[in-house]
């Protein structure tokens, strides 16, 4: 008999304790597994195994690299991702990042390049050397995804006027359509196209600007490092555009000689200590050139671990010199706010524009005013 795939998933979640969903049915051959592979991982929380939640018969025979293994064959991509992510982050079982087996072998992604960024201090050489190609891996996609966010924010405006480059892009449906009517076919219901026509794209004459963003890297913030050095790596180069990257906890370290290589960026940075925002502030104020050409983006939790008095006054002190200020929140993979809401307020009350964004509405915010 079949067991019920409703109250085998029930089993799973509950453990051994719940054997008596099944109404005395097995769990089946892939059902087994999974129960395997997840005691695997919560037998061996306390808190479940005290509330009867989870907990096996005994200590599994498996190993990081089998049950790694296991996931990756019994669940599908989404849940493979939280199982590793509570691994590293919830049971510290940090050789899913520093196993020279796992390394070679392990598919990568956010979890797993989070994991690699706090755990790399722990790793010899050859062991950094497998790591740095999940970094490579996950910034590479991160970039791809944001560049094509990038390449529509700043391609430009289209004009009315015709163009000779012909690109699918800049086609002009209406005007192709109104100007071909005449070649109408009634029999077979269609217009031949014997001219198309294209918009051009206009584009203003672009001054220079600054973009400095000062991203904190205290023990919370890494979702928020790594999409900093991602949007900073996809700014730099871009016409009319200079950008600073500079990194903060309780010390300042100026990064914009990296900025064109968001991987040894990453694996430069060193995650955790304390916060102060205002010393970053005050670094940051120093790269101004022209005020009123620089957009100032501080990424953070507001948490200040300083004088929060001072720091409103720093910001206050920009926003009046005519520099753009913006104060984002620290956001999580899953794009979710992270902030001290006081502080927040504290920064707006004194004209520095405050919010959360993902990379590429900062992108579209800075080419926005670059565009201007």
């Amino acid at each position: 008999m079949t067991t019920d795939p409703t109250l085998e998933r029930w089993r799973l979640v509950l453990g051994e304790p719940g054997e008596s969903v099944l109404n005395g049915e097995k769990l089946s051959g892939a059902g087994a597994a999974r129960d395997a592979a997840l005691d695997w991982l919560y037998g061996r929380d306390e808190g479940l195994r005290k509330r009867g939640i989870r907990g096996g018969a005994g200590p599994s025979v498996l190993n990081t690299v089998d049950w790694l293994n296991d996931i990756a064959r019994l669940f599908p991509k989404e849940t493979i991702e939280r199982l590793q992510r509570d691994a590293v982050e919830k049971y510290e079982i940090h050789d899913v990042v520093t196993n020279p087996a796992v390394l070679e072998t392990i598919t990568p992604n956010q979890t797993l390049l989070k994991a690699v960024l706090r755990t790399k201090h722990l790793m010899n050489p050859e062991v950094l050397r497998l790591a740095r190609r999940i970094v490579e891996a996950v910034v590479r996609e991160l970039m791809e995804k944001l560049r094509a966010d990038i390449r529509t924010s700043f391609s430009g405006s289209r004009s009315r006027r015709p163009s000779r480059f012909r690109q699918a892009r800049n086609f002009d449906v209406k005007r192709t359509i109104r100007d071909n009517l005449g070649h109408y076919q009634p029999g077979e219901r269609r217009v031949l196209i014997e001219t198309p026509y294209f918009f051009s794209r206009t584009r203003r004459h672009l001054e220079q600007w600054q973009v400095i963003l000062l991203v904190d890297q205290s023990g919370s913030m890494t979702d928020s490092v790594i999409h900093s050095a991602v949007t900073a790596g996809c700014l730099w180069g871009l016409p009319g555009i200079k950008t600073h990257l500079v990194a903060f906890d309780t010390e300042v370290v100026d990064l914009t000689s990296e900025v064109d290589d968001p991987v040894e960026l990453l694996m430069k940075v060193q995650l955790g200590g304390g916060t102060n925002i205002t010393r970053a502030v005050q670094y940051g104020s120093g790269l101004i050139e022209n005020p009123r050409r620089s957009i100032f983006v501080l990424i953070s939790d507001f948490y200040e671990g300083g004088d929060p008095h001072h720091l409103v006054r720093l910001v206050g002190n920009l926003v009046d010199q005519g520099t753009k200020v913006f104060c984002l929140a620290a956001l999580d993979m899953d794009a979710n706010p992270d902030y001290d809401a006081h502080t927040a307020q504290r920064f707006a009350n004194v004209g520095a524009a405050v919010g959360a964004m993902t990379p590429g509405e900062l992108a579209a915010f800075v080419a926005e005013h670059v565009n201007r």
